[in-house]
């Protein structure tokens, strides 16, 4: 595995030898599964979903990627090696769980505060979001780690070449 991020250019294009539909496809509802994703990740400490939830949904949407652009697809997904978002998870939902220690509550203790934005009315923040923006970025990072440990360019295997 190279230390190098490939370059970022178009990799979903269909002369890579797979069908232009699923390539179209692909690019359709690519962004509308991240979104899906990050709702899940917002919404999840008030109703069904969350982090982990959330990071799923992302690693489906990756998957999406490697089905139609390989392994460079899913290194240009996103601009941080996959243990660096993985690690800074675990350090997030860690941090998160035992500052109430710190501060005399219980571990995974909860607070909120109030943000009064204009235009938009009360905010109601707090840091169950913290913990699963942690455990969100945990699931993503495993999941670009097991493409980038397991997802060799099958189109090497296919002809006989060295997949690395």
């Amino acid at each position: 595995m190279s230390a190098r991020r490939p370059p970022h250019p178009d990799v979903l294009m269909p002369d890579q030898g797979r069908p232009l539909i699923l390539v179209t496809t692909v690019r359709l509802i690519y962004q509308s599964i991240i979104v899906l994703g990050v709702y899940f990740l917002f919404a999840g400490h008030n109703l069904p979903g969350g982090g982990f939830v959330g990071g799923l949904i992302i690693g489906a949407a990756v998957s999406l990627r490697y089905v139609t652009g390989g392994l460079p697809a899913v290194q240009s997904t996103f601009p941080a090696r996959p243990h660096l978002i993985l690690g800074f998870g675990l350090v997030t939902a860690a941090t998160t769980a035992l500052v109430p220690i710190l501060l005399g509550g219980a571990v995974l203790e909860h607070g909120y505060f109030k943000l009064h934005p204009p235009g938009i009315g009360e905010l109601k923040v707090t840091s169950t979001l913290a913990f699963d923006i942690g455990v969100f970025l945990v699931v993503i990072g495993l999941v670009l780690l097991a493409f980038e440990a397991f997802g060799d360019d099958f189109d090497e295997v296919i002809d006989g070449g060295s997949a690395s």
